[in-house]
């Protein structure tokens, strides 16, 4: 017994000797004092063994500025942010956010949040503060027999439907594989099978979530019922999710899909028809319009196509809109759904500057038809895209408005106003676009997504949360009273 007592003491002493050498190694790649900013704006600087303790207490790796693997890991999807942290905490489980939280709150950090999905408001890195990098916690598990699926913060879309999809089932996700799942959820999420199963917030289970405190709670149903609540359609609020459980649906892979192209010059015409069109369309059927300026220069109208039920009555389905014009190109047939979920991924390639705005509609009048086609009277101007998105009808609507976070249960639409440029000298030109764009079509929407706030200020965030933007705001200062979680679809504490 002496015995083993003693080699464990000296296996203790050598272990410690060896955290010794590596924290004095540690000392020299840490300044003694850095520059960071605090949550009001104000410059603060952090202590060397305070970064230090920070460090030793994370499974992931803290990156600082000059470090290798700094630069990539504060790279976002939208170019046009291009933000240096002070520390980049880069996640391997609940307890390095647990970690990563206690110490932003208790230094007064300001802290963003990063998935490793889009943010096109660039709010996923800030400038000076701590960014909590979500992105290397990627796993995805399956249980076919319970039909879950259960994900970790830094999953793509893309994987969801592939694990998923082995196994004959699907859940609501987005449009671009490469779109991040929590940040996707928790705007509330929407996608080609949202009318017929619900949005992305409707089929989750439950959710694991680190508060500013550092504690972990999972929130369900019967376990935390007003964080549940919250944090479907909240945004990230209220805590940061370490993971997701989603119901998934029974789901044949093959659907009836793809895009018809139209001359611009029918576009009129063909948009106050598809608005008839889709008035009564089925739940299965999901078609996201695209008008304006395509790569090559030229402009066009294009219909993406997925109707998930079977492909003779999508054939069917689909007929009176293809002979009502003939399109330029019918590229809509039997296809893979994982192949219609990656249509977006070119365009929506990381990498871009990109500015958008968007906001909802209850319908597809001709006024907005005819307002949308005037911003493209000038065959010089700078390049613009509008899409138009189903938003409502379906599973979405059977879900009662106050039933979770997400308010906007009576809508039919989304419309979305963006451009994307790669030289920093359009950038002017190109937010001016889109600016002067949605001053003529906003008076024709009511409200707007949570997850597309870019140029929106942080105190007109009711339109994105409606009647519910109250009882948010109490559960806002149940959970992080110091708003600490801001750099979101913010709701300020009451």
């Amino acid at each position: 017994m002496l015995r083993r007592t003693f080699l464990g003491s000296a296996s203790a002493v050598t272990l410690s000797v060896a955290l010794l050498r590596n924290r004095a190694w540690a000392d020299d790649s840490i300044p003694a004092e850095l520059a960071a900013v605090r949550l009001d704006g104000q410059a603060t600087t952090l202590k060397r063994s305070d970064i230090e303790d920070l460090r030793a207490g994370l499974r992931g790796p803290l990156l600082l500025p000059g470090e290798a693997g700094y630069d990539d890991a504060r790279v976002v999807w939208n170019a046009a942010y291009d933000r240096r942290p002070a520390l980049i905490a880069r996640c391997a489980g609940a307890a390095d956010i647990a970690r990563a939280l206690q110490f932003g709150a208790a230094h007064q950090l300001l802290v963003a949040v990063h998935g490793g999905g889009h943010s096109s408001s660039g709010q996923s890195v800030c400038a000076g503060g701590l960014m909590i990098d979500l992105s290397p916690m990627k796993s995805v598990r399956i249980d076919p027999h319970r039909k879950t699926a259960r994900v970790e913060p830094g999953v793509l879309l893309g994987a969801v439907d592939r694990e998923a999809l082995a196994f004959g089932l699907v859940t609501t996700t987005g449009m671009v594989s490469h779109t991040g799942a929590a940040g996707l959820t928790l705007g509330g999420g929407c996608g080609r099978l949202a009318r017929r199963f619900g949005l992305a917030v409707d089929n989750l289970a439950g959710v694991d979530v680190v508060s500013p405190d550092g504690i972990l709670r999972a929130a369900a149903p019967k376990e935390n019922p007003d964080l549940f609540w919250a944090v479907r359609g909240g945004s990230g609020n209220f805590g940061v999710v370490s993971s997701l459980e989603y119901d998934l649906h029974p789901f044949d892979p093959m659907v009836y899909g793809g895009q018809l192209h139209y001359s611009f010059d029918a576009a009129r015409d063909v948009l106050r028809f598809f608005a008839d069109f889709m008035a009564d369309a089925p739940n299965e059927l999901w078609i996201t319009t695209s008008i304006g300026d395509v790569e090559k220069g030229q402009r066009a109208l294009t219909f993406d196509v997925c109707y998930s039920g079977p492909a003779a009555q999508g054939e069917r389905l689909m007929k009176p809109l293809r002979d009502f014009r003939k399109p330029l190109r019918d590229e809509v047939g039997p296809v893979a759904y994982s192949t219609l979920q990656t249509h977006g991924d070119i365009e929506g390639r990381f990498g871009l500057r990109r500015y958008q705005t968007s906001g909802y509609l209850l319908k597809l009048e001709p006024a907005l038809v005819d307002a949308v086609l005037a911003q493209f009277a000038n065959a010089n101007a700078t390049p613009l895209r509008i899409l138009i998105m189903p938003w409502g009808g379906g599973a979405i609507a059977r879900v009662a408005q106050t039933a979770t976070a997400y308010w906007h249960r009576d809508v039919r639409w989304n419309i979305n106003a963006a451009t994307s440029w790669q030289n920093e000298a359009d950038t002017d030109a190109c937010k001016l676009r889109v600016r002067e764009a949605w001053k003529a079509i906003e008076p024709l929407t009511r409200g707007f997504y949570a997850n597309s706030i870019t140029g929106r200020a942080a105190e007109n965030m009711r339109g994105a949360y409606g009647g519910n933007y109250e009882r948010l705001a109490r559960i806002k200062k149940k959970y992080d009273p110091a708003n600490l979680l801001r750099m979101n679809a913010n709701v300020l504490p009451m």
